[in-house]
């Protein structure tokens, strides 16, 4: 019998989610209405979720879907049957009508089969993703205007431990000790790292850094803060994250980068990435492993430049190992912390102002990319990024892992 997270742990799991990560840490109030996403692998934690929203007097718009699986069930029937009007097809009224109900979105991720979607045109999905874009408009606008939260949190399954070649007993303690669902306070022990966090975002904020310079063996490559930026970090967006990120302007991107650890991506695993860049675009990208779904994402509208920067502390991550997963594997410790980047669609709410009141062609000014990919790619060896400051001082703000800050 396949090992299952012992009641108590569950429960433990949809309370932080639900009553510490919605809301920007603070939890949902009675009365929110709260849509709960998740596919059929993940329905112990599913039916957790909705009890702890009904617990807080909240709200479900439930959103339980098949999982994916290389047999069918799932997206795959879609992409495979789908004429190129069905993929076009956006239903902008039930999604209009979706996003101005729901408060808050919790989602699970889970897989099944995590090659899913091998056998299909990536260039498919890609067009999925972008008939569906103006429902991330809608739902960022909403966060802008500080009326939606969401998280992420994430399912073991079988599958998923064999792709990080471990048991799914050793899979799930990974999740239990990144969670603090081994302690009877979970939430307390959150609010304590995002204190922590939040006391290094400061001090990123307070050093006014104008570009960084990533430097290592596979690494060359210089990247714009850019003008009214913050650092995030510690809000509850994603249950664990230990990572400190911001959005940077795109267009100072230069230089290359190598990625260590591999990407699952729409069903896919790509393996071996490697980046240049020059006036802030990809100019050229491979992959040592379903390089074709590397390349047919960066040509998406967007997807060639960097909407994300991020980097981990080892001192605050308790993941110590890959999970085959990004949520987890962003946010890895190891030896040397990670760094990784995203490309695609930027986090608005790195303004430094109110988001709410940016028009389009002022976001595109400051360089905060949109598209409707938003993809994390990481690597875990040794770096070191140095901060050219607005005065025109170099400090190093991270090496071995480690924010070097004091």
């Amino acid at each position: 019998m396949a090992y299952v997270p012992a009641p108590e742990i569950l429960e433990r799991y949809a309370s932080v989610l639900v009553e510490f990560a919605l809301g920007g840490g603070e939890g949902i109030k009675a009365g929110d209405v709260v849509r709960v996403s998740a596919p059929e692998s993940a329905k112990p934690l599913y039916l957790e979720l909705c009890r702890a929203v009904w617990r807080a007097q909240g709200n479900v718009i439930g959103g339980y879907h098949p999982d994916e699986e290389q047999r069918g069930g799932g997206s795959k029937d879609f992409f495979e049957l789908a004429s190129d009007a069905q993929l076009a097809h956006f239903p902008a009224r039930y999604m209009r009508g979706l996003i101005d109900e729901m408060d808050h979105q919790v989602s699970v991720i889970t897989d099944a089969d995590p090659h899913a979607l091998e056998q299909v045109d990536p260039a498919r999905i890609m067009r999925r993703g972008e008939a569906l874009r103006t429902m991330m408009d809608w739902r960022g606008e909403k966060e802008n205007e500080g009326r939606f939260s969401w998280t992420l949190g994430l399912y073991g399954t079988e599958a998923m431990a064999a792709e990080a070649e471990i048991s799914l007993e050793q899979y799930w303690q990974q999740i239990i000790h990144a969670c603090f669902l081994d302690e009877e306070d979970p939430i307390a022990r959150w609010r304590e790292v995002g204190r922590r966090l939040e006391q290094t975002r400061e001090r990123l904020d307070a050093l006014e850094i104008e570009r960084v310079h990533v430097q290592g063996e596979d690494v060359d490559l210089w990247v714009t803060l850019g003008e009214s930026r913050r650092w995030l970090g510690g809000r509850g967006r994603n249950i664990p994250s230990f990572e400190l990120f911001t959005s940077p302007d795109w267009h100072g991107t230069e230089g290359w980068i190598r990625f260590n650890q591999p990407l699952y991506r729409y069903g896919n695993l790509v393996k071996g990435i490697s980046l240049s860049f020059a006036d802030g675009r990809v100019t050229k990208a491979s992959a040592e492993q379903n390089e074709a779904v590397l390349k047919e994402m960066i040509a998406t509208d967007g997807a060639d430049r960097v909407g994300e920067f991020s980097l981990t502390d080892k001192r605050f991550s308790r993941i110590t190992r890959f999970m085959a997963q990004t949520l987890y594997d962003e946010n890895v410790g190891g030896p040397f912390g990670n760094t990784h980047i995203a490309l695609g669609r930027a986090y608005q709410d790195a303004y430094t102002g109110d988001p709410a009141g940016v028009a389009p062609e002022e976001w595109q000014r400051l360089g905060f990319n949109d598209s409707s990919v938003h993809t994390d790619i990481v690597s875990t060896t040794d770096r070191v990024v140095t901060a050219q400051l607005r005065g025109g001082e170099e400090r190093v703000i991270y090496r071995d892992g480690e924010f070097q800050l004091d």
